[in-house]
């Protein structure tokens, strides 16, 4: 896998989706408080994270991919901040500022290691500038090898069955991180990557490994998609297409945080692909990548040297 990573450095990849930022409040809880009974955390440390499809970006520029992300935030500090995490970062960031909309935020308060809250701010971006967004991907597409497009149920991926159609006519692959029941709007995608749980939202439950197969199989034929690689945590990874299935055994880590997970795998997979790797060869590196990302506290990026210690030279 040695010539596939180095190779990522020549991807071209466009991350559209939901950007969020993520915040972080360390501190520690030795009393309750007087007027409820709940904990008192007294912060002693903060950190700001980029999360959703701005993680998406981050990781696989870590890889060494060249990416734009494309996204919608509000006219506030939050939306100022990932700017600048994202410039930091060396990730390209069209980023459209809504002042209707607030930069959706997810702040995580943390003592001795255990989550102890997290409050969400969100709202879903306005038509104009959602039809803003859909001109500037049009504008961005043939300039990349690949898109990912990154739906965390946000608002911002409301044109998503348009911008499959145009990335099929322009031949271009897509990578989609599915949310909720509605997997219609992600017809025509190369891959869809859902985890466990949100397959068996949209298709239920199995009771056999060829149970599975069939469910999935079905969705994928449904849907008119190449591919499609469920994540099963421990159970590992599997993938199914037309020309058959391929699973992989999860990375025996100890697992301190699953934050971020897909955005990890999603990245790894993409940068992968547009190395020229094969579907299941780019699956058994998007399976070592998860089990180093969850080994690391919030959303957090896998380095090349890590990839390469844990995946094997071929």
């Amino acid at each position: 896998m040695l010539y596939s990573i180095e190779k990522f450095s020549k991807a071209r990849l466009l991350v559209v989706g939901d950007v969020m930022l993520d915040r972080y409040w360390f501190g520690d809880a030795q009393r309750i408080s007087p007027e409820a009974p709940v904990p008192v955390v007294l912060v002693g440390k903060t950190e700001e994270r980029m999360g959703g499809a701005a993680n998406v970006a981050i990781n696989a520029r870590s890889l060494g991919a060249q990416v734009c992300l494309l996204g919608v935030v509000g006219k506030d500090e939050p939306g100022n901040t990932l700017r600048t995490l994202l410039e930091q970062s060396g990730v390209t960031a069209k980023l459209l500022e809504d002042p209707a909309c607030p930069t959706t935020v997810k702040l995580r308060v943390i003592a001795r290691q255990q989550q102890m809250l997290r409050i969400d701010f969100e709202d879903k971006p306005t038509e104009e500038h959602l039809s803003m967004t859909m001109e500037l991907f049009r504008q961005e597409l043939e300039k990349h090898d690949l898109v990912v497009f990154s739906d965390y149920g946000k608002g911002g991926l409301e044109n998503i069955s348009e911008m499959i159609q145009c990335c099929a006519r322009a031949g271009k692959t897509t990578l989609v991180d599915p949310k909720g029941d509605d997997y219609e709007r992600y017809r025509g995608a190369t891959l869809l990557t859902p985890n466990r749980a949100e397959f068996r939202q949209v298709m239920g439950s199995w009771k056999s490994e060829q149970q599975l197969a069939e469910k999935a199989q079905s969705l994928r034929e449904q849907l008119d998609v190449s591919a499609l690689l469920i994540t099963r945590s421990e159970e590992g990874m599997s993938l199914f297409t037309a020309e058959g299935e391929w699973h992989v055994k999860a990375d025996a880590r100890e697992v301190f945080d699953v934050s971020g997970a897909g955005d990890t795998v999603i990245a790894t997979l993409a940068c992968a692909l547009a190395a020229a790797c094969t579907l299941p060869e780019a699956m058994h590196l998007a399976n070592k990548a998860a089990g180093v990302v969850v080994g690391k506290l919030g959303t957090a990026v896998v380095l090349p040297t890590e990839l390469l210690q844990s995946a094997p030279v071929s």
